[in-house]
Order: structure tokens, then C-alpha cells, then sequence
């Protein structure tokens, strides 16, 4: 059983580490994603510098990424023993930690997102309508990444879901870490709107 599970971590950290964003701008787009707008190889600023097909692909890579590295305890049949959440953390820190990217990577939301689809898929749904809903208000990608995995937590903590509530707390902790700078923009009123929701229109509106 210590090898299966030492074996799961390794392969976790390893589908967690690959760096979509940066593959997929390099192969397809012969662009380096780390030096484009935010400089970070995730969703949003793929979407922003290399396009909409190029950030869904990536967006779904990472996603997959996290429910691959998490679904390993059922696909081997030792669920029952080794909860699906303490391997997928392995995939989130992977991907913040990539060893293909000299250690350095993403925010790991999509990546933990991924992981929660494995293990609940209704709270994936519920995390996924939270931070729709924020980002149509905020239009705010980095906000709503903060309030959605925040809000997993929470629930997590009222649900009384023991490993839930510390992996979900351990990926708050380092999403909230990845998005310091994000946070010290939002309170200054300097942080990058995408071009929908309320916050957009109303700004967009007031300078007319």
C-alpha cells in the first residue's frame, strides 16, 4: 500500500506540474505565456494574450489535471482507504511547483477545482455557479478564484468534512498566497476587469 500511495503522489505532482499554459502558447502560438500580460501560465491570462480556443484548452487541461491526479485512489481501488483529496493536493501543488517550469507555475484554481470534481462532483457544480456568479458581478477573475475556493472551505468547515476542510483550507491558504498581488490591486481599485459583467459595465458606462 506505501508504494501505491507513494507511486499516486509522484504521479499527481507530475500531471499537476504540466504547464499548459506555457506548452500550449510555445507549440501552437510560438509564444511564451510567462512574458505576456500578468507573466502567469493559467486560464486568465492565457485568455487574455493568446485567445478564447487557447484559454478553454488550458482551462481544461487544468481542470483535468486535478480530477486525473485525484480519481488514482478509485481507478486503482484503494479509495477506501487513501481519500482522493490528500493525492489531488499533490496535482495543485505540482502545479503552483512545476518541475518543468523551474519550479515556478500557476494559482492552482482550475487545478484544485479539478480535484474537487473528482471527490464531489455536486460541490464541484456548486463551486463552479460561485464563481460564475462573482465573476458577472465583479468581473474580476481573481476575485472570484478568492471567493470561490473560500467559499469550498466554509462549507466544508459547516458540512464537518475533516479532510475536506484541511485540504480545502491548505489550497485556500495558497491561492490567496498566488493572488497577494491580485488582492493589494482589488483594494486599490487597479485590478484587471474582464470585458463582461457588472463592474465592467458600470465603468465602462461611467466613462463614456
Amino acid at each position: 500500500m506505501i508504494i501505491k500511495i507513494i507511486g499516486m503522489v509522484i504521479v499527481a505532482y507530475l500531471l499537476g506540474s504540466i504547464p499548459s499554459g506555457l506548452w500550449i502558447g510555445q507549440t501552437f502560438y510560438h509564444k511564451d505565456i510567462r512574458k505576456l500580460g500578468s507573466g502567469n501560465i493559467g486560464t486568465t491570462n492565457t485568455f487574455r494574450e493568446l485567445g478564447p480556443k487557447a484559454g478553454v484548452v488550458v482551462l481544461l487541461m487544468d481542470v483535468l489535471k486535478g480530477t486525473l491526479a485525484a480519481s488514482q485512489p478509485y481507478l486503482l481501488g484503494v479509495s477506501h482507504s487513501v481519500n482522493p483529496l490528500l493525492i489531488g493536493i499533490f496535482a495543485s501543488l505540482g502545479h503552483t511547483f512545476s518541475i518543468f517550469d523551474h519550479f515556478h507555475g500557476g494559482k492552482a484554481v482550475a487545478t484544485s477545482a479539478g480535484i474537487l470534481l473528482a471527490y464531489n462532483p455536486p460541490l464541484f457544480a456548486l463551486a463552479c455557479a460561485i464563481f460564475i456568479i462573482t465573476l458577472l458581478l465583479t468581473s474580476m477573475a481573481s476575485c472570484a478564484s478568492i471567493v470561490g475556493i473560500t467559499s469550498i472551505f466554509i462549507i466544508a468547515l459547516c458540512e464537518h468534512d475533516l479532510i475536506l476542510s484541511c485540504v480545502a483550507g491548505i489550497l485556500t491558504a495558497l491561492v490567496l498566497w498566488r493572488h497577494k498581488s491580485n488582492i493589494i490591486r482589488i483594494i486599490t481599485g487597479k485590478e484587471s476587469l474582464v470585458s463582461f459583467g457588472l463592474v465592467y459595465y458600470l465603468k465602462k458606462k461611467h466613462h463614456k
